[in-house]
């Protein structure tokens, strides 16, 4: 089942389908951020650490066109501020999605991120019926902690060598929301100042183990 990508705005940000012709501002948007971006970026293990802007277009389209995956420009006042990908969506019992994104530096701090992140869920709840929105973050990502925070995304846990992440696993906080939880949008629950406080609290049993990453020799 493919997904049309929408156009979703609120003030100065708008989510917008990602197209192969923004390769070459998408890859100097990259290569501008790199040092500010690299220490989160997804690599692969069984690959060489290179990166293919217009092949990694493609194969994000090619997911929406199977009904797996929804991918956004994000932009700041009309200008390219970053990505966010609806990833990992999965259908029927299960019903979920997951959120991942990265902006650049000179867009940091403009709440662009927290709005991104609502409208994308928001949309997933309320358009295509998805049940369950998804985040993980690198424990030491401070400025992704504080999106889930500011949106109350539930904390549920300690995900041990997670994702492959700037040449090794990496260990993952676990965030989550449901439908039932947001029933008025996300982000109007956020823009209201309704959001309960400590929904994104790590517990800190997870913060002590996570000041210790599991080394190979561990398992």
């Amino acid at each position: 089942m493919a997904i049309a990508i929408p156009t979703l705005h609120d003030g100065h940000v708008t989510l917008r389908p990602i197209r192969v012709r923004d390769d070459r501002a998408l890859d100097r948007s990259l290569m501008e951020n790199r040092s500010w971006l690299r220490t989160w970026e997804a690599t692969n293990p069984h690959a060489p650490m290179s990166f293919d802007t217009r092949s990694s277009i493609r194969g994000l389209l090619a997911h929406s066109r199977t009904g797996s995956g929804l991918p956004f420009l994000v932009e700041y006042e009309g200008r390219l501020a970053g990505q966010l990908n609806v990833s990992s969506i999965t259908w029927g019992s299960l019903s979920s999605g997951t959120i991942g994104y990265w902006v650049g530096q000179e867009f940091a701090g403009k709440s662009i991120t927290p709005t991104a992140v609502a409208l994308a869920t928001d949309y997933c709840f309320g358009q295509l019926g998805l049940h369950r929105m998804e985040i993980c973050i690198r424990p030491e990502n401070a400025p992704s902690l504080r999106v889930v925070e500011k949106l109350g995304f539930r904390y549920e846990g300690l995900r041990r060598r997670y994702i492959h992440i700037n040449g090794d696993w990496r260990d993952h906080f676990c965030f989550a929301l449901v439908a039932e939880e947001v029933r008025q949008g996300v982000l109007t629950r956020w823009q209201s100042g309704l959001v309960s406080p400590g929904a994104a609290r790590v517990t800190p049993t997870d913060l002590a183990a996570a000041a210790h990453p599991l080394a190979v020799s561990d398992r």
